[in-house]
């Protein structure tokens, strides 16, 4: 078992994350304490019923009081109001990180509402599923995967070393970047496709009685991809498209300007290009798999309910 990195650790916010991160720090013996809270009571039942934390907290001030690192696992939208609400109870020098997919709003919001003797290091796992709520959460959630860590003006060397360590321990591969640049990756990695997601999926429903539900039969195809990535949490996603509308804005217009060359191609029957532009993409999707963020098994490695 890993040596403790912290003798309390306090997760504000209970669903996929931040059960996931009580469940990992739990099983890897990150913290001597790990302690949980949850604005919604029903949330905190569900989430002492399963027993991931030591100790779920009815209150924030209790969460938090005595905490070397204090873990923001709420929506981007209420990041500001969380960080306003743990402020008056925080440890002297306590760390708090975040797990937002948002940083340059986030890193405004929290730093506007912190006391002065604690550190922020924002942070974002870039792991998760379809699935929300503490009963979705599992402790190898961050295991191979990224984490980004965007160090701010309140980072110290030692904090980031300590929130690093973390997220190493949990099995995440740690980047460092500016959050102005991590929300421009970030747009364009993850933001727009699941913008053009719920977009697609939407376009299908308001056409299901042109298709009489065929869009469902037939959802072996990319369109079932589509779905899994909508099915993500909307209050989630209407938060991140609402705090990173610059960038998502910026890349949805150059995303416009190629779609728009595409239309072009198919309109001039244009094969050439488009074969070009198709093998070009399929080469990246090759090099997702060589750097080990997916599968090249048969239907992403899909079970089908038979024997083969």
């Amino acid at each position: 078992m890993t040596e403790p990195l912290f003798d309390k650790v306090a997760i504000v916010g209970l669903g996929l994350i931040g059960s996931s991160l009580a469940r990992g720090i739990k099983k890897h013996g990150l913290a001597k304490t790990v302690t949980g809270f949850d604005g919604s009571a029903d949330v905190r039942a569900r989430s002492k019923d399963l027993g991931f934390c030591d100790s779920i907290a009815e209150t924030v001030d209790e969460a938090v009081a005595g905490a070397q690192l204090v873990i923001l696992a709420v929506p981007v939208g209420a990041m500001a109001a969380a960080a306003q609400s743990i402020a008056p109870h925080l440890a002297d020098r306590a760390i708090v990180t975040d797990v937002g997919s948002v940083k340059a709003a986030v890193v405004r919001q929290v730093v506007d509402a912190l006391p002065d003797h604690a550190a922020f290091v924002p942070g974002h796992p870039v792991a998760g599923t379809e699935h929300s709520g503490p009963e979705a959460g599992f402790a190898d959630l961050f295991e191979g995967r990224w984490c980004v860590v965007t160090p701010c003006a309140r980072s110290t060397d030692a904090s980031v070393e300590k929130v690093v360590a973390l997220w190493t321990a949990l099995g995440s591969t740690v980047e460092t970047m500016t959050p102005e640049h991590h929300d421009i990756v970030l747009a364009i990695t993850s933001h727009i496709p699941h913008l053009i997601a719920y977009n697609i999926v939407g376009t299908a429903a308001d056409l299901e009685d042109v298709t009489q539900s065929e869009v469902i039969k037939f959802s072996a195809g990319g369109f079932r991809d589509f779905t899994r990535i909508a099915a993500s949490d909307p209050v989630m996603w209407r938060d991140v498209f609402l705090n990173n509308k610059e960038a998502v804005l910026e890349v949805l217009g150059r995303f416009s300007e190629d779609l728009a060359a595409l239309q072009r191609m198919i309109r001039w029957d244009d094969g050439q290009s488009l074969q070009d532009h198709f093998a070009r993409t399929r080469a990246i999707r090759r090099s997702i798999i060589d750097a080990g963020q997916d599968t090249a098994d048969a239907d992403f490695g899909r079970p089908h309910g038979h024997d083969d």
